[in-house]
């Protein structure tokens, strides 16, 4: 499965990478972070270049932010707060996300790229709050270039690592492993479920 996706990415190629990391930065539940992932998995074993996934993801990163900050800007509390279908998670997002907004303002920005829900939904809430269009520019723009840094160079030198363990290990080593370590497993939950029911 891991080696069709790669396939997939390694064919669709850094347009797919730009829209989907970009429309999950607009405001859109969509796997960009794991875009970036499967990108950098990719690259580790030489089918993408590392460094043009990474100014890809930034890039698809910092315009989707800058439409989504617009679009909160012009509306996006409106429609969040606006009855109906997923009104619940809406607001919900709005709950969460606007004490901690109004308490760290460009810091939210910057460290919302490495908070799942506030990934998605930070622009939008950057613009309803009528934040400085400059500031927002700054600090969406570090923090696009770092997380897609960080993400990927995380997947990039951790695909290089599980080549280097199968290369020491084998194929057969991944199964022997897992029955070492579910054997390992089993004996540490009984051994604290005998000390729990004598109470030590």
């Amino acid at each position: 499965m891991l080696a069709s996706f790669l396939s997939v990415t390694q064919n669709l190629g850094y347009p797919a990478l730009a829209v989907f990391v970009g429309v999950e930065a607009l405001g859109v539940p969509v796997p960009g972070e794991t875009a970036v992932i499967f990108a950098g998995l990719a690259a580790a074993s030489g089918r993408l270049s590392i460094v043009a996934v990474i100014v890809v993801a930034a890039a698809g990163a910092i315009v989707g932010d800058n439409i989504g900050f617009v679009i909160g800007r012009r509306g996006g509390r409106a429609l969040l707060e606006r009855p109906g279908r997923f009104e619940k998670e809406r607001r919900r997002v709005l709950e969460v996300g606007d004490p901690f907004f109004e308490r760290h303002g460009p810091k939210a920005v910057f460290l919302g790229r490495w908070i799942t829900g506030l990934r998605v939904w930070t622009s939008w809430l950057a613009g309803a709050s009528d934040m400085s269009w400059p500031i927002f520019l700054l600090f969406n723009a570090l923090g696009g270039a770092a997380w897609a840094t960080s993400v990927a160079l995380a997947a990039y030198y951790g695909g290089h690592g599980a080549e280097h363990v199968l290369s020491q290990i084998g194929l057969y080593g991944i199964p022997v492993a897992l029955v070492v370590f579910a054997l390992f497993a089993w004996w540490w939950w009984r051994r604290r479920r005998g000390r729990t029911q004598t109470g030590e």
